[in-house]
Order: structure tokens, then C-alpha cells, then sequence
């Protein structure tokens, strides 16, 4: 049996029929720990607060609980078209549309009717399906502020909330946001609230304290913060060394399926025209790519006409891609917590994979961090003559001149990897970590993934 499965099947619990038969048909019997354990406290219609690494089950966990709540609890006769019966916030529009997809087939025969809130695109279609009253309302929370203060739709009925990822909605400056809504649905005791992170931190448990009812906590972790099957090792290039290495063990490796996490966009950009240059179909992720292109190049993924993915941070959490085999670092993340976020990609479900890191001159200084929150340390493996690939040239990139930005940066080399420009400074949705390094949680604009005011 899959270790990473429990001997619990979903069939269990007491369950409406219906929604039996949407987790049959998906291929779901046996629970994750993190269902296991949270499923049946949520039936009682008790508040959780859920702790578990990214990959647990999570979204299946909070939909089945809730899926169930709103069939054995019909909606009031009273109620008007635009009034939602359960709300979901997540901090990023893949995530949204993530949870929504899960939603759709878990609740399939259930009669339920689901909507998606999320910014960069779709305005009119959202906003036509919400008015045309849904009982479930997925979203990021500055989209679904949006509609809610132009009355698409009212919170006064809402029965379920939930919270997903909300450790990074911290990181990317949503807690206003959250509490704003919070505070317009009915009083924590009179609905089911239930929040899911990656770490219950003090200031998760905060907001746990004020807009949930005495919920019930459950950690679900493993002995280590990484998945135990991720074989993890990490290089010391030379700045430019890091494309040669990149391309080297890439020849070598041949990996199925890979993402390359990248910290700039800039760079993204040079890694991905080098990786094209040399014959790796790639495709490139990252804040500035338009938002149905997104969600094309992700399925496209998935469904393996890519095997590489150049992302930054916005592909790093909440995104179900299978079959992952290897995650590399190509700049190293500035916080242990992104770390095990991004090499979380691989070895999802039980499956093994491998992780790789570049420890280059600008991004070294943050193993010590990364080491010190994973409990480890990451094997060290040389950086050999051997693996220095002689890199054919780049493709020509077109570029779009941003207001501000100075023109093109010169001709790409293989040692423009990491960047002198602080390109770790540019990762400025996460919070501070122990060295003090990180930026301003509020700073939403500079993230990585390119999460910018109210268009989440």
C-alpha cells in the first residue's frame, strides 16, 4: 500500500452518497493522514485548524467536510440567489483554480453549484456565473472583495468558510483582506470554519483565535519537514558556472519531468532562453505571463508537452502537477519555509523524486537558514569538470520595456545566473526569516509571482 495513504478508506466516514461517488470516480479510497484525521471532526460540525505539508490531501479534506455539511444542512427557503453558502479563500489564483477543479469532481452528483473569484482575467464570465447565485464561492481575496462591495453577492448566509494556505496569506499581505471578510459573515459559532496551513504559526493561531470557534488542532508532519523520499543534494557553482551546470546535469540526469525555480523574473527569462537554445522544451512561469497563458503552459505541463517548467515562486505552492521527478534550485529561496515548499513538487503522493540546489555567490548565505529550519543538512556534491556543459547560444527573448525599467540588460552569458543585482530582494511577499533577510509581508507587488494589488 502507498505509505503515504492510511488504511481509512473515505467510504468510512458518513458520508452523503452522492459525494461516494464523485471520490470513486476521481480514484479516491484510501485517506491522507491530514483526512483521517480532520474529515470526521469537521462532520461533527466542529472547527479545525489543520497543519500539513503541501501534498497531504488538504483540498480534498476541507471539500469532502464541507460538500457534506451543505447536503445534510438544505439550504433556508429564505435564501436569496446571490447569497453563497460556503466561501473559500486562497492566497493565489492557481490554488483557486486547483481547489475549484477538486470541488467539480468530488461534487459532482452532489447538485452544488461552484464559482471562481480570481484577478488577471475573466472578469465578466466570474461575475455573470456569481450573479447567477452559487452555493460555493472559491477565490483570492482581493477579486472576491471586489465583487462582494458591488453586492455580486452577500456573506449573510454563508455557512462554511474556509481558509486555505493561510500561512501565505500572510506572506503575500492578504490578512486585511481576510479579516474584512471575515467579519461580514455570520459569527464563528454560528458556521463551519475551517483553516489549513503549511505551519500553524502564532500568527495563524491568532486568526484562528478571533474569527473561529475553539477549533480543534491537528498537526499532521513528518519526522522531517521534507518529504522522506525527495533525495536531496546541493552544488557550489561559481556564478557562471550555474547555466553549464544547469544544462550538464540536465544532459546527464534526464529527468521526465522538471521545474526549475528561479527567484527574478529577469532571470527566469536568461533560463529559460538558455534551456530552449539547447533543446529542452520548456516553459516559463512567472508573474508577468498573462493569466490564461498561465493556466495553458500549466496544463501543457502536465499533460507532458513540456518536460521543463522555468517558474518563479507563484508555481511553488498549492499546484497539483504529477509525476514530477525533479525539482531544481536554480537560485536558492531565501527562507527555509520556501525551500520545502518548492521541492515539495516532487515526490507528492508516496512517489520519490530528487531535489537540486545551487548554492552560487549571491544565494549561499541562505543554506545556513534552510538547513537550520529542515533539521538536516542537504548532501554536498562537487562541482565537476565533467558536468560543465559547453552551452549552445541562447534563444532571442522579445522584450516588452517596462515603465521605469532601463532597456535590456546586454547580451545573456552563461554566469548570469543568479545575478548581482540582489535578485533575493526581489522575493519580497515573504516574511522575515531568522536573519532578518526577508521583506515586508505587505509588499505584494514584488513578489515573485507577480501577485499585485487588488488583481488577486
Amino acid at each position: 500500500m502507498n505509505h503515504h495513504l492510511t488504511e481509512t478508506r473515505f467510504k468510512d466516514f458518513d458520508l452523503d452518497p452522492s459525494i461516494i461517488k464523485g471520490l470513486d470516480e476521481a480514484g479516491f479510497e484510501f485517506c491522507t493522514p491530514i483526512q483521517e484525521q480532520s474529515i470526521p471532526i469537521a462532520l461533527t460540525g466542529k472547527d479545525v485548524a489543520g497543519e500539513a505539508q503541501t501534498g497531504t490531501g488538504k483540498t480534498a479534506a476541507f471539500m469532502v467536510a464541507c460538500l457534506n455539511h451543505l447536503i445534510k444542512k438544505p439550504s433556508h427557503e429564505t435564501r436569496q440567489k446571490n447569497e453563497i453558502r460556503t466561501m473559500v479563500l486562497a492566497p493565489t489564483r492557481e490554488l483557486a483554480i486547483q481547489i475549484h477543479k477538486d470541488a467539480s469532481i468530488i461534487g459532482k452528483y452532489t447538485g452544488l453549484t461552484v464559482g471562481l473569484a480570481y484577478g488577471g482575467t475573466d472578469y465578466d464570465k466570474q461575475r455573470n456565473i456569481l450573479e447567477e447565485g452559487v452555493d460555493i464561492l472559491i477565490g483570492t481575496p482581493g477579486r472576491t472583495i471586489d465583487f462582494f462591495k458591488q453586492r455580486v453577492f452577500s456573506l449573510k448566509k454563508c455557512e462554511v468558510v474556509i481558509l486555505d494556505e493561510a500561512d501565505r496569506m500572510f506572506d503575500l499581505g492578504f490578512i486585511d483582506d481576510m479579516r474584512y471578510l471575515l467579519r461580514r459573515c455570520p459569527d464563528p459559532d454560528k458556521r463551519l470554519s475551517l483553516l489549513f496551513s503549511a505551519t500553524l504559526s502564532h500568527r495563524v493561531g491568532e486568526l484562528a483565535y478571533v474569527h473561529m470557534n475553539d477549533p480543534a488542532e491537528i498537526r499532521v508532519q513528518a519526522e522531517t519537514k521534507t518529504a522522506d523520499k525527495i533525495e536531496q543534494s546541493i552544488y557550489y557553482p561559481a556564478n557562471e558556472e550555474k547555466i553549464p551546470l544547469l544544462l550538464g546535469l540536465m544532459d546527464k540526469i534526464k529527468p521526465t519531468r522538471s521545474i526549475v525555480f528561479i527567484n527574478t523574473k529577469r532571470v527566469a527569462d536568461k533560463v529559460y532562453a538558455w534551456l530552449e537554445g539547447n533543446g529542452y522544451k520548456s516553459a516559463l512561469l512567472s508573474g508577468d505571463v498573462p493569466q490564461k497563458k498561465r493556466q495553458s503552459l500549466l496544463k501543457k505541463f502536465q499533460d507532458g508537452e513540456f518536460s521543463t517548467l522555468v517558474a518563479t515562486d507563484v508555481a511553488a505552492r498549492g499546484l497539483h502537477i504529477p509525476e514530477v521527478s525533479h525539482v531544481f534550485n536554480f537560485d536558492l529561496p531565501q527562507s527555509g519555509e520556501d525551500y520545502v515548499h518548492r521541492i515539495g513538487r516532487t515526490a507528492r503522493a508516496g512517489a520519490s523524486g530528487s531535489a537540486i540546489s545551487f548554492a552560487c555567490e549571491d544565494y549561499a548565505h541562505y543554506i545556513m537558514d534552510i538547513e537550520e529550519y529542515i533539521d538536516q543538512k542537504i548532501d554536498k556534491e562537487s562541482v565537476t569538470s565533467d558536468l560543465l556543459t559547453k552551452p549552445k547560444p541562447p534563444i532571442k527573448m522579445e522584450r516588452r520595456p517596462r515603465p521605469g525599467n532601463r532597456p535590456g540588460g546586454g547580451p545573456n552569458r552563461p554566469g548570469q545566473g543568479g545575478g548581482r543585482s540582489g535578485g533575493g530582494k526581489h522575493h519580497g511577499g515573504h516574511r522575515g526569516n531568522r536573519s532578518g533577510r526577508g521583506q515586508s509581508g505587505g509588499n505584494r507587488g514584488s513578489h515573485g509571482g507577480g501577485h499585485s494589488g487588488r488583481g488577486n
